[in-house]
């Protein structure tokens, strides 16, 4: 009786064209972590009380539950209940990179955040970059056209980006480019699901390359922006409000 009304609450999701209701269960247990900063060992609500705070039915709770256990999330303690394991963070970033709905005001505050980062270390870079690390760049942009699939191929542009992020010389910015690449590689792929954008991304990569070369900050901060945008044009448009 519980698995049936499970399939039912994920069969009503999804033809509402959402996510489905494990799914959306599952986030907002994550989002119950985050808002209670709970820390490893420490026990969550209880499958009643989850299903309580997040409007699913139990079994429904039960298998977001299971799910994020897949991602070693949390590990069951018997007479205990669901507790925090170890290793939350590299959990956190994989589930939350699985999960994510790449809307286009999601995408929209992530590629903002990247442009802050990335277009802020144009003036360092362009001053301080090095004739052999810019070298570098091009060798790693290179590979992009060889990739044998979508995820190598959102690998190595990522790669190209963690490179420059490097060339910064700052470790907080590459531990936290490290910490989000899931979330990032998540965006990279959007575009080469949709249509072969390999020869575009080495193009638009060559031409930041071009303006370290020239020692150019405007053109850098242009192109580097613009590039951040492209994904945008494979996204569906959202519909618009009531209000509206």
């Amino acid at each position: 009786m519980e698995d049936t009304q499970a399939a039912r609450d994920n069969s009503v999701a999804r033809r509402a064209g959402g996510r489905s209701a494990v799914d959306t269960a599952a986030g907002q247990i994550l989002d119950l972590i985050r808002a209670r900063q709970l820390n490893v060992g420490d026990v969550l609500p209880t499958e009643r009380e989850l299903s309580e705070i997040t409007g699913a039915s139990r079994n429904t709770v039960r298998e977001a539950l299971r799910t994020i256990r897949t991602y070693g999330l949390i590990e069951p303690k018997p007479r205990v209940g669901a507790v925090l394991a170890d290793g939350q963070s590299i959990a956190i970033q994989n589930f939350f990179a699985a999960h994510m709905d790449v809307s286009r005001s999601s995408f929209a505050d992530i590629q903002g955040f990247r442009r802050i980062i990335e277009v802020g270390i144009g003036d360092h870079i362009v001053l301080k970059a090095t004739r052999e690390q810019i070298e570098a760049l091009d060798e790693i942009n290179a590979r992009i056209v060889d990739s044998r699939s979508i995820e190598e191929a959102a690998e190595n542009d990522f790669n190209f980006h963690m490179a420059l992020i490097g060339l910064a010389d700052n470790r907080m910015l590459a531990d936290m480019y490290s910490f989000l690449s899931p979330v990032i590689l998540r965006i990279m792929t959007i575009g080469k699901e949709m249509r072969p954008v390999l020869a575009d991304t080495r193009a638009a990569h060559g031409e930041i390359i071009a303006a370290l070369r020239a020692r150019d900050r405007l053109a850098y901060a242009y192109l580097m922006s613009r590039h951040l945008d492209f994904a945008l044009r494979f996204l569906p448009e959202e519909p618009a409000s009531d209000s509206d």
